[in-house]
């Protein structure tokens, strides 16, 4: 690996969802593909969990901590078995996700590679983190489609919904 491409970098976000899952897998990919290092980054708004007022930061410590866990279990859930030599890094940091991604891949030769979001109603929706790296980066971004596995799942929940509604709306016709 040459001292070029160790400059570079992929950052992929990871928030522990299934499409984030495929996107780290894929950045993994990229990395190796591209010799480059990879930097997982968990972001996590303490705000949603700010403790109440008299009890101490200790509590949004524990959540940083738990955080930093997850991100961990999480990379060694996807890359411990591969002996891939690509060098992954992990941050965790605390703030907006879409406009943190950014700003940590904030180089024209970094690439940034998130999830692109679900399929939902026959359209396809991307998540507000996807669109707003896609709108705001300056290096180029990857949105990795949603793995067909959960594309399936949600097939089969919406025909679960409709078949239930149905059921519903025959018993109240025929009561």
């Amino acid at each position: 690996m040459d001292s070029a491409s160790q400059q570079q970098r992929i950052v992929v976000g990871i928030s522990g969802s299934l499409n984030s899952l495929v996107a780290l897998r894929r950045a993994g990919t990229e990395a190796r593909l591209t010799e480059r290092r990879l930097l997982a980054v968990m972001v996590w708004r303490p705000h949603v969990t700010d403790p109440p007022v008299g009890i101490g930061r200790s509590t949004l410590k524990g959540t940083r901590t738990a955080a930093m866990s997850l991100l961990k279990d999480i990379l060694n859930d996807v890359f411990a078995a591969s002996d891939d030599g690509v060098p992954i890094g992990g941050l965790v940091i605390s703030g907006n996700a879409g406009r943190t991604l950014v700003q940590i891949a904030n180089k024209e030769t970094d690439l940034l590679v998130v999830g692109a979001g679900h399929h939902r109603r026959l359209r396809r929706r991307r998540s507000p983190v996807a669109r707003y790296c896609l709108t705001h980066a300056t290096c180029p971004v990857l949105a990795v489609p949603p793995p067909s596995l959960q594309l399936d799942l949600e097939a089969l929940t919406r025909k679960k919904r409709l078949l239930h509604t149905m059921a519903h709306d025959l018993s109240r016709l025929s009561a």
